[in-house]
């Protein structure tokens, strides 16, 4: 009997468990129900209610010709709560037949490499005749993972569909049917490895908007082309691949209908009762039910210019526990410009004026003299130890948070004092591995750390975080060579 490994996949005798194998090129975290993305934001009910109807009534429609439905809009206007909403609306109707919720964030789920085999398991849950479809096409191909996203398509969703459609055609017409990703392009570029059966390997690096662009061309070659029951939703920023894809000459041009969110709906009055509904919550809780105005909700739902994740980021800087809501209505206020000039200004402005007073009230403490706060808040945001293996540990540390703490030669408890007035833009949050690490509720933030023209003297430059980081390590190296040469001389010889 002869064995052979491929991807850490074991084949014995050329029979492999085909679903088994594609469970594990799967990513959980994707699903819109995941535990990973528990209380994941959505709309409000009575909130983006007119865009709402128009996508499930799109959706809904099998008779349009535009199979492929897409959202663009700016960062934080609300394009994942949306899609967050309409997948359990999908789900309510059972016409949910698979999701994927893209985070450059999440190392699980920021590559393309596992978005069709994810929602082809998801498709294949829904009837036992299609999921043996699918294992077996799996089974026939134990590469096929490694394989463009086209073939991967055709292989683990269309020969499926089509085999199951000929074995059971009274079951397609309540076959669920729509299929949602969110967050294209938060796709990232990766390391694209071919493995075959003698351990040869070949590498090959593809830049995000390249993924990017050919997931939308094997969703055209491959959903679209064949007589297949499915309608695509797929939520993104404007960026490159899906505005070359949607524009004339692209892959989806007159393909895709077209909803350009933040062009096309004005969120102003849905923000304004996102805040009125959250700010009446608080003064239930505090026992003062008129602590603000109706002038001041208007005020900072202009200011947000459509971008939810400024009133999100304004109701959760408010509402943080143990300070006055009062007060923090307050200083939101006075950093609210009196009229936007230009995108994202009054986002900004309140990340700035939340960075500012937390650098200064740690930079204040005396233990804490030295320290640059901003450039410690960018190292523990990196999420330095995403890629290490399962079994890997650093010390006596067994979580990400930590590791990265001890890196810095900071107290074990540096990160909770580190955060206590960042609440409002940070959490820690488990990663595929089980390590806790730092991150951002929204990939704005990201963005104004990361764009030197949006975070002004507030932006950390990347050679400065390499070198930190190389001093920090090599001081750590030297500590530990001098332990153990200290235990090398308290150890008696034993060869006297």
């Amino acid at each position: 009997m002869r064995d052979w490994h491929v991807n850490t996949t074991v084949f014995t005798s050329g029979k492999i468990d085909g679903w088994k194998v594609l469970q594990e090129h799967t990513a959980p975290n994707a699903l819109h129900n995941s535990s990973a993305r528990y209380d994941a934001p959505k709309c409000d009910e009575d909130t983006r209610v007119e865009v709402t109807a128009e996508i499930m009534g799109l959706i809904k429609d099998r008779t349009h010709p535009q199979r492929v439905l897409c959202m663009t809009g700016a960062a934080g206007s609300g394009k994942s709560a949306l899609q967050q909403s309409i997948a359990e609306c999908c789900e309510e109707d059972v016409i949910l037949g698979g999701a994927y919720f893209i985070s450059a964030a999440d190392s699980s789920r920021n590559a393309a490499a596992t978005i069709v085999p994810t929602i082809a398991y998801q498709l294949g849950l829904n009837h036992p005749v299609l999921q043996s479809s699918v294992a077996a096409e799996v089974e026939h191909d134990p590469l096929v993972f490694s394989r463009s996203l086209e073939t991967q398509m055709n292989a683990l969703i269309v020969r499926p569909f089509e085999s199951f459609r000929e074995r059971e055609p009274a079951a397609v017409a309540t076959f669920p049917f729509a299929i949602l990703i969110d967050g294209l392009d938060e796709c990232q570029g990766e390391l694209i490895t071919t493995p075959s059966l003698d351990n040869s390997n070949t590498a090959v690096k593809r830049r995000a908007e390249d993924r990017q662009a050919e997931l939308l061309s094997a969703i055209k070659n491959s959903l679209l082309r064949s007589h297949l029951p499915f309608r695509i939703f797929i939520a993104s920023r404007p960026e490159w691949a899906i505005h070359t894809a949607l524009g004339t000459g692209g892959s989806l041009h007159g393909l895709a209908y077209h909803i350009p969110l933040s062009d096309k709906y004005d969120a102003t009055e849905d923000m304004r009762r996102y805040l009125r509904r959250r700010f009446e919550s608080i003064g239930l809780r505090i026992n003062q039910l008129h602590w603000f105005t109706e002038g001041n909700i208007d005020t900072l739902a202009q200011a947000g210019s459509g971008q939810f994740v400024y009133v999100a980021t304004v109701y959760k800087y408010v509402s943080e526990r143990g300070a006055s809501p009062v007060q923090k209505l307050k200083t939101v206020l006075n950093w609210t410009p009196e009229q936007v000039t230009r995108p994202f200004e009054a986002l900004d402005m309140l990340y700035r004026n939340i960075l500012l007073s937390a650098k200064e009230a740690y930079e204040a403490v005396d233990t804490h003299s030295g320290r640059d706060f901003l450039l410690l808040l960018k190292i523990y945001l990196l999420n330095l130890i995403s890629s290490v293996p399962p079994d890997w540990k650093y010390g006596d540390y067994s979580t990400g948070s930590d590791v990265v703490t001890a890196l810095l030669n900071l107290e074990s408890d540096a990160l909770d004092i580190f955060t206590q007035d960042l609440r409002s833009l940070v959490y820690l949050k488990e990663d595929e591995l089980g390590y806790w690490y730092l991150a951002a509720y929204h990939k704005s933030l990201y963005d104004f750390m990361d764009e030197k023209n949006r975070g002004k003297d507030l932006f950390v430059p990347a050679p400065l975080i390499c070198t930190h980081l190389a001093q920090c390590s090599k001081k750590e190296t030297l500590e530990l060579y001098n332990d153990n040469e200290v235990q090398d001389e308290a150890e008696p010889d034993e060869k006297e």
